[in-house]
Formats: structure tokens, C-alpha cells, sequence
């Protein structure tokens, strides 16, 4: 892949899982106290990141999905976050990911990174 190829990063979270549940039993000024930081911490790795990032993309709200018989329902998903950047390489894309502060300061457990196909 080219040095101009994109990646659409996903940040999870197990919305039943131990981080979410350590997030949940914090108390509202400690999540505004951890917010805090952890949103200064996302500024300054977009800051850091800004030449690689295509699109800052950004938090994912609640889902409905739709079936082949368009039947409507509510789910919960593992989908949380997202942004679009540009690497030389898939690892790289990856990488770039590692140490990110919605894994470190929120609640969040991995981030799925997989290449933008036919983007042009």
C-alpha cells in the first residue's frame, strides 16, 4: 500500500466489560476530573498526529440496525470513536494507536484499524 493510503481507526468498548464498569463506579467529579485530562490528552496526540489524520472523526452514538427484512431494532455494539488517517503501512496505522489516551484515561479496550478501500 501507498504512503498516501487511508485507515479508518475504531476505538472499542465493552460496554459490560471491567473498564466500563470501573468508569461507571467513579463518581461524577472524578469522570469530569479523568475527563478532563483525558481530553487534553486526545488534543495533544491529534495535535501530534495532525499531518496523518485525514478526518478527526469522532465519538459514536447509540446504533440501530437495520436487516435484509428492514426490520429496525436497538443494539449495543463494541463501536465507540472514530478517526481516518494516513500511514505507509497497515502496522504503522496500528501503531500509531498505541499508548492513546481513550485506552489509557477513558474507558476504552483496543481500537480496530483496517484500510479505506477504493477511496478514490
Amino acid at each position: 500500500m501507498s504512503a498516501d493510503t487511508h485507515y479508518l481507526a475504531v476505538f472499542t468498548m465493552d460496554k459490560a466489560g471491567p473498564k466500563w464498569r470501573a468508569w461507571h463506579a467513579m463518581t461524577a467529579t472524578e469522570q469530569a476530573e479523568r475527563a478532563e485530562v483525558g481530553v487534553a490528552a486526545v488534543k495533544a496526540w491529534e495535535a501530534a498526529h495532525r499531518d496523518d489524520i485525514v478526518h478527526v472523526g469522532g465519538p459514536l452514538g447509540p446504533t440501530l440496525r437495520i436487516d435484509d427484512a428492514g426490520r429496525i431494532t436497538r443494539m449495543v455494539n463494541l463501536l465507540t470513536v472514530f478517526v481516518v488517517v494516513r500511514a505507509d503501512s497497515h502496522e504503522a496505522a496500528t501503531r500509531m494507536f498505541d499508548g492513546h489516551p481513550h485506552m489509557s484515561l477513558f474507558p476504552c479496550d483496543g481500537v480496530e484499524v483496517m484500510p479505506v478501500l477504493g477511496k478514490d
